[in-house]
């Protein structure tokens, strides 16, 4: 704890109240990281419905809550073959994406040549009105 209390420039005190605090709560109440679900449900795979409602309660975790981490896993684990893009697809979405970012350059500097254009107009229509005498 000295240790780690010198590295961190904490005091030990504060340390172990953290400590404290932290192994105060219930097991469900603390936050399970992604590696210690996969890892429970790694452990619990093989179990028997006994066996793992004996798991659940030792860690403090709802046998419905392993059964959604388990879900999960398996879901991250069987993504399809089409979501997965190919080398070829990948560098034609590149150069469309280079195509259509050089459009888009295109088309900004012609709105900002119009809308330039807009305001020197304005501008000359301001410093030399058009008289509507001598349109008539």
């Amino acid at each position: 704890m000295e240790a780690v209390s010198r590295e961190l420039s904490i005091s030990a005190g504060t340390l172990e109240r953290w400590r404290a605090d932290a192994l105060s709560r219930p097991a469900r109440e603390r936050a399970w990281t992604a590696r210690a679900r996969f890892e429970a449900v790694l452990a619990t795979a093989a179990m028997d419905e006994a066996s793992k409602g004996a798991w659940c309660r030792e860690n403090g975790v709802y046998p419905q809550e392993l059964e959604r981490w388990r879900g999960a896993a398996t879901e991250a684990l069987a993504e399809p073959e089409e979501a997965r893009a190919s080398l070829g697809q990948t560098k034609a979405d590149r150069r469309r994406i280079k195509e259509l970012e050089r459009e888009l350059r295109r088309k900004d500097k012609a709105l900002a040549e119009a809308a330039a254009l807009l305001v020197l107009s304005k501008k000359m229509e301001a410093i030399f009105p058009k008289d509507k005498d001598e349109d008539a």
